[in-house]
């Protein structure tokens, strides 16, 4: 590619990113770019993800971690992709537990329950492929985690046509919520630990370990292996978010969350 195609390349991904920003402003209801912005691959889908997350940490600070979306085969395939997606979170939006946010700062907050990890040390892309053994001597600790997305009252039916959509628009990521770090966490089999997940004290779902990509150190891998695809690394003090292990729940106004996991405790959110 020539420099002046590059150029254009560049313009056009950061285009694209400044129409997200001020789609988001206006809170209008999420919908695809428009044709002459759209993504023409994954990989520029990427670059767009890469310039809105670069304007919105203006306001919301650093790159502090990571999530995995579409971990199963089910949510890849009513998406109409064959394999996860990434997203970024910024250091502003990852809150501690108890937390408190307002329903009015979203369009349609949506909240998934997932484990986290803390990177205690860096995993360099010179390194990929990550394999578990690896992954979890770089881990310092796991914890319980509500993501808080946004998905912008999207027509769902509407994503398989426009799949690319959903990475150019950080896949919806509006931060998360965090338990406390649990250092021993080498002591639980992940893969087995059970979680449940509640809203106003009755349960609305459960699910193991396993579902987040067969393992939540699988998830992780996934997350440190796309990054090295385009030469970057998870550094120490990352956290990552390893997909939902309970179906994502729409929460409004007066709602309170909780998630518990065996061996990691809970992670509680209440929204004003």
């Amino acid at each position: 590619m020539s420099a002046e195609k590059r150029q254009q390349s560049g313009l056009r991904l950061q285009q694209a990113a400044q129409w997200l920003l001020d789609a988001h402003a206006r809170r209008e209801p999420f919908r695809p770019l428009p044709p002459e912005l759209a993504p023409r691959s994954e990989e520029e889908a990427y670059g767009i993800q890469d310039a809105f997350v670069a304007l919105r940490a203006q306001s919301r600070g650093a790159i502090a971690g990571y999530k995995i979306a579409l971990s199963t085969p089910q949510m890849q395939r009513f998406v109409g992709v064959d394999r996860p997606q990434a997203g970024v979170m910024l250091a502003q939006t990852l809150l501690r537990s108890p937390a408190r946010v307002r329903a009015a700062d979203y369009v349609r907050l949506i909240v998934e329950f997932e484990i986290a990890f803390e990177i205690g040390e860096p995993l360099p892309a010179a390194d990929a492929p990550f394999l578990r053994e690896r992954l979890a001597g770089a881990v310092s600790a796991a914890l319980p985690a509500l993501e808080l997305a946004d998905d912008r009252a999207a027509d769902y039916a509407a994503l398989p046509r426009h799949p690319l959509n959903l990475i150019c628009d950080n896949a919806w990521n509006e931060g998360a919520v965090l338990g406390a770090a649990v250092p021993a966490w080498r002591e639980l089999d992940l893969g087995r630990v059970r979680g449940v997940a509640s809203v106003n004290g009755s349960v609305i779902g459960e699910g193991r370990g396993a579902d987040a990509l067969g393992h939540p150190l699988d998830a992780l891998g996934w997350v440190a292996n796309h990054l090295a695809e385009s030469g970057r690394a998870l550094m120490r003090g990352d956290i990552v978010i390893t997909g939902s292990l309970v179906p994502t729940r729409a929460v409004r106004r007066g709602d309170h969350v909780r998630f518990e996991l065996e061996g990691l405790g809970a992670v509680e959110l209440r929204v004003d």
